[in-house]
């Protein structure tokens, strides 16, 4: 079995800290955010893994190598143009060849293993497994109705939900997708869909199964969720980077990358990237900063990539 993880996306929700670090490469608890993806995969037993790029490629491709210093053998292939994350898996086909796989999208972290799903999938011998999580407000999903294990149908943010099971991220497919792709066409947002792709396998009579995930799914993408995911890892406490300085009172959940000095009253939920020099008159709290940051008073919710105040 192989991996394909898409990172080809822009990380506009992040700007402008993400128009100078790839979303992928972003530092979550001082480990870059694909290391996750990467360990998640390993518990699965794959060793080769197939990076889908974007205009990020060199930032990727230097960042990452030849995937050794991570235990996996990487492959990159790139996505030209942002079509979807169907678009996306087929420029994978060929790494994948006739082998299963597991699409895992970048931004995503999971707290608990993947491994029991992959298995199941292989026990099955289904065309394609998906992680689903309950949810309180499936509305703002895509959502599997289910019958049983089996998914049925897949409804994009339902008015009125027939499940409360959630689209959660992490995708195993067998060869059958290959022959579904080329017959989708573009949704009303102009994007060919992962959704409905799996709609279409299901249609053509292949089992599609459900993989009912309960622990932590965190998507990394915004200021909000980055903070949430690193105060999940750091459980209340704090990481100091090597070689970085802090004045000023460090609070819960503050990760300080190495190299990086801070002056400020105090600090709390908030990251600071390596290497950066941030000068806060006042107390800094819910923020994601990087390069140069020097402000006169609080700083409260905001990225800042080396601007100026």
């Amino acid at each position: 079995m192989k991996g394909v993880v898409l990172a080809a996306g822009k990380g506009t929700r992040l700007y402008p800290i993400t128009k100078v670090v790839a979303k992928p490469l972003l530092p979550i608890a001082n480990r870059m955010t694909l290391e996750y993806a990467f360990d998640r995969l390993k518990e699965c037993g794959i060793s080769e893994v197939c990076v889908v790029v974007g205009e990020n490629e060199e930032q990727l491709r230097r960042a990452l190598g030849d995937g050794s210093a991570f235990g996996l053998r990487l492959d990159y292939v790139r996505q030209p143009e942002a079509k979807g994350l169907a678009h996306a898996v087929g420029f994978a086909k060929d790494f994948v060849g006739g082998d299963d796989f597991v699409l895992y999208l970048g931004d995503a972290m999971y707290g608990d293993s993947l491994k029991p799903h992959v298995d199941r999938f292989k026990e099955s011998g289904c065309a394609n497994l998906n992680l689903v999580k309950p949810v309180d407000d499936p509305r703002r999903f895509g959502v599997a109705n289910v019958d049983g294990e089996r998914i049925v149908k897949l409804v994009e943010k339902p008015q009125n939900p027939e499940s409360n099971l959630a689209m959660a991220g992490m995708y195993v497919f067998g060869p059958q997708i290959w022959d579904v792709l080329p017959g989708l066409q573009p949704s009303a947002r102009g994007e060919y869909e992962i959704t409905d792709a799996i709609q279409a396998l299901i249609d053509r009579g292949e089992t599609v199964l459900a993989g009912v995930y309960k622990g932590t799914w965190f998507d990394t993408g915004t200021l909000d969720s980055f903070l949430e995911t690193t105060a999940h890892l750091l459980q209340g406490g704090n990481l100091i980077g090597e070689g970085s300085v802090v004045t000023g009172d460090v609070g819960p959940n503050v990760v300080i990358g190495p190299g990086a000095q801070v002056a400020c009253s105090s600090i709390s939920d908030s990251v600071v990237f390596p290497g950066a020099r941030v000068d806060v008159a006042g107390k800094i709290h819910g923020c994601l900063l990087s390069g140069e940051v020097r402000v006169s008073s609080d700083l409260e919710s905001v990225i800042r990539q080396g601007d100026q105040e």
